[in-house]
């Protein structure tokens, strides 16, 4: 009786709140939890908080032998073939779309110039949105593009020509870089600090980047776009150098660290092919680089050698002093664009001397890692493996990019394809009955499922989907 009477007095005051609220009673149904304009700076600090992901993932590492397996050795042998890009769509691509519509549609935008001006922002996400897009399509090739990011309106989107992406990419780099106005900087920039000078030098730089990926596919359009990027200013010192930020907590953390000490894992050591030709040209970035073993001494992890007879102890790690929890790594650097400046002067794509330029890079990524001097720089350069030699300019200016771009894992892997250089032997016994590296990655084993006539047609056109398959711009 008691609980019938508790249950009616419920009831009633429920009843009567309802009764009382009038024209306000809509709002029981709003969640305070899913606000009705939602902030557009924590979307973009959301979508940048990816970028580190995109930077450090470690298999092209492996592909390009900075890193081996220290004890379960199949990633190096090529064990994986699938690799899934799902969430980078349904993440921060998706994130930087919502951006783009909040500073666009008539209805949102003036609540979202609350966190930046609409221009500012549109174009932060524009350079942003390409150059996820970019990581994607460098890894898989032919991608979801055109029609991609339209979530109800279109399950399934077809996959747009690496070429035709590229040139949509160098469009969307320059006019938002354009677009950029005088008005309030972008509030929850964890990656530039909302500085938009520096996100013009992002931009053009990047474009210039990947201009020079057409080296071999369309030299004339690639001398273009490279050109008309130096025009508008590229990253000019390594103040400007573009830097994820990782942060002293579990939960985001620098990757390194967190495999080796949160962990406990060291699953991945610098490779020997990376350490035994450091230590042939007596770099100085060596110790920056790699930690020495148990035995005082550097020795890299023999690279895909199966099966193992080395513990962890007896390679060297990648150094401690750049893999703290809260250590950056390089997303874009001064040391990449002085290198691609003298490779596009070798080609006579820009005005300059190759040389000049070349040397400027190795000098400004030995600063980039905290070991220059100018003794050891002049005495490094002078050594017959490294002194510029017309002949072999691509070949040096890539070798020394090689090991510039350590731990920037996916553009190392793209240079290394595109080049060539430098000469790396495949793992001694691939898996999956492979014979070479990996030129490019397979699409996620949902694409057959989930999008099958677009997936079947873009296999037919761009070739078969596996590791072998080279990208538009991979050519031999």
């Amino acid at each position: 009786m008691k609980k019938y009477i508790l249950n009616t007095f419920i009831v009633a005051a429920l009843l009567s709140v309802a009764t009382s609220c009038g024209d306000n009673f809509g709002t029981m149904n709003i969640s305070p939890n899913s606000p009705s304009n939602p902030n557009t700076a924590s979307i973009l600090t959301g979508a940048l908080r990816n970028v580190g992901a995109a930077v450090t993932g470690i298999q092209p590492g492996l592909y390009v032998q900075h890193f081996g397996d220290v004890t379960y050795i199949e990633e190096s042998r090529y064990k994986t073939v699938n690799f899934d890009y799902n969430g980078f769509y349904a993440g921060p691509l998706m994130n930087l779309q919502f951006i783009i519509q909040q500073n666009t549609d008539a209805a949102t935008k003036s609540n979202a110039a609350a966190t930046g001006s609409n221009a500012n922002q549109i174009a932060t996400a524009r350079i942003l949105k390409a150059y996820f897009f970019q990581f994607l399509t460098d890894r898989w090739g032919d991608i979801a593009y055109s029609e991609a990011l339209k979530a109800a309106g279109d399950f399934n989107p077809k996959f747009d020509k690496q070429q035709d992406i590229y040139t949509d990419l160098f469009k969307e780099w320059k006019e938002a870089a354009a677009q950029f106005d005088g008005g309030k900087t972008v509030q929850g920039d964890i990656l530039l600090g909302g500085n938009i000078a520096r996100w013009k030098k992002f931009a053009n730089s990047l474009r210039a980047i990947a201009a020079l990926r057409l080296s071999k596919v369309d030299p004339a359009k690639g001398k273009a776009e490279f050109a008309a990027a130096v025009a508008d200013g590229l990253l000019a010192s390594n103040a400007d150098n573009v830097k994820y930020g990782y942060l002293p907590e579990a939960n985001n953390e620098h990757p390194l660290y967190n495999n080796y000490i949160t962990t406990n894992r060291k699953d991945f050591a610098v490779a020997s092919t990376f350490v035994d030709y450091l230590n042939k040209v007596n770099d100085p970035r060596l110790p920056a680089i790699a930690d020495k073993n148990i035995n005082g001494a550097y020795r890299g992890v023999p690279y895909g050698v199966f099966p193992p007879t080395w513990k962890a102890q007896d390679v060297s790690l990648a150094a401690a002093t750049m893999r703290q929890q809260n250590s950056s790594v390089n997303v874009l650097t001064y040391a990449q664009v002085l290198f691609a400046q003298a490779e596009a002067a070798q080609l006579g794509w820009i005005s300059g001397n190759a040389k000049t330029l070349y040397e400027a890079a190795i000098k400004a990524s030995m600063e980039q890692w905290g070991v220059y001097t100018a003794d050891g720089f002049e005495k490094y350069i002078a050594q017959p493996e490294v002194a510029f030699t017309s002949a072999k300019a691509i070949e040096q200016i890539a070798t020394q990019r090689w090991i510039a771009l350590f731990y920037q894992n996916s553009e190392a892997w793209a240079e290394w394809r595109r080049t060539g250089f430098p000469v790396l032997k495949p793992a001694e016994k691939p898996l999956n009955g492979g014979t070479e590296i990996p030129r490019r990655m397979a699409y996620p084993t949902t694409a057959p499922t989930l999008n099958k006539t677009n997936y079947d047609a873009i296999v037919t056109s761009q070739g078969a989907d596996n590791q072998y398959t080279r990208v538009w711009w991979d050519k031999k």
